[in-house]
C-alpha cells in the first residue's frame, strides 16, 4: 500500500491489482523488419493510462475530465525498453496508479509480450490544469476518489 496526499487529506492507493489492457500489434506499428517503431511504445503506454482511467472513472476519461473543466498534460514520462515486440504480438499492459499528490498523479505501465517477457516499463505523470486559465489546480475530489479506487 502507498500513502498519497490528496485533496481531502491522505488517501490509500493499492498497487496489488493492476488494470489490464490488451493490445494487438498492427502492421502500421512496425518498421519494414516487423519490429515496433520505438515512438509507438509511448502511444501504447499513454493509451493504456487513458483506458485505465476510463475504468476507474466508469466513463470515458478524456471527455469526463473535459466536463470537469480540467486538462491533464503530461509532466513527466520515463520509459525503459526491455524486449523487442513484433507485428501480430499481443501486448498485455498492466497499469497501476503509483502516486497521487495535490496537483498531479502518476501511472506505471508494464507491457508484456508473454507472461514471462516484459517488453517495456513506463511511468507517466499527469498534472491537473484548469481548462479556462491554464493554471495548475488541485485534483478534483471525484478524480482523487477514482484514482484511489473509490469512485
Amino acid at each position: 500500500m502507498l500513502k498519497a496526499a490528496g485533496h481531502k487529506g491522505v488517501n490509500t492507493i493499492s498497487l496489488s491489482a493492476p488494470i489490464t489492457i490488451h493490445r494487438k500489434i498492427l502492421f502500421g506499428d512496425c518498421d519494414p523488419a516487423g519490429i515496433v517503431y520505438t515512438p509507438r511504445f509511448s502511444y501504447f503506454a499513454l493509451e493504456a493510462t487513458h483506458e485505465a482511467l476510463t475504468a476507474l472513472l466508469g466513463s470515458p476519461s478524456i471527455s469526463t475530465l473535459n466536463n470537469m473543466g480540467i486538462l491533464t498534460p503530461v509532466r513527466a514520462f520515463d520509459m525503459e525498453f526491455l524486449a523487442p515486440v513484433t507485428w501480430d504480438d499481443e501486448l498485455k499492459l498492466d497499469v497501476r496508479v503509483s502516486n497521487v499528490s495535490q496537483q498531479s498523479y502518476t501511472f506505471t505501465v508494464q507491457g508484456f509480450v508473454t507472461p514471462n517477457v516484459t517488453a517495456f516499463k513506463a511511468s507517466i505523470t499527469y498534472v491537473t490544469v484548469a481548462a479556462d486559465s491554464k493554471q495548475t489546480i488541485a485534483i478534483p475530489d471525484h478524480l482523487v476518489d477514482a484514482l484511489n479506487g473509490k469512485a
